[in-house]
């Protein structure tokens, strides 16, 4: 059972990233997934989520509002994956970037989650 990151990097100012979010010995289905973040020196941040399904796409979605407009989250039951479409990167988004899950609904405490990725560091620098 593990959750893997990736995706990460050096980007400029401005630019992109996507991040991934893959489950293994499990399935997301029935899973909320949040990706926080923890920047040097600081706690680890809710950034978004998204719920299940219950079946269906019609999934709920919450961002932060540091990244409304920016990043995106989305899933891919089918491949078991997560992501996180970062745009317009700032340097203030510079951290490692963690993926979680939790039955059904999208919290943004972090200790709601019960499976931890590992993180991916995202920097954002010129």
């Amino acid at each position: 059972v593990q959750l893997q990151a990736s995706g990460g990097g050096l980007v400029q100012p401005g630019g992109s990233l996507r991040l991934s979010c893959a489950a293994s010995g499990f399935t997301l289905d029935e899973n909320a997934i949040g990706w926080f973040r923890q920047a040097p020196g600081k706690e680890r941040d809710f950034v978004a989520g998204i719920s299940w399904g219950g079946g269906s796409t019609n999934y709920a979605v919450h961002y932060a509002d540091s990244v409304k407009g920016r990043f995106t989250i989305s899933r891919d039951n089918a491949k078991n994956t997560a992501y996180l479409q970062m745009n317009s990167l700032k340097p203030e988004d510079t951290a490692v970037y963690y993926c979680a899950t939790r039955p059904i609904g999208i919290a943004t405490i972090e200790n709601l989650y019960e499976k931890w990725g590992q993180g991916t560091q995202v920097t954002v620098s010129s």
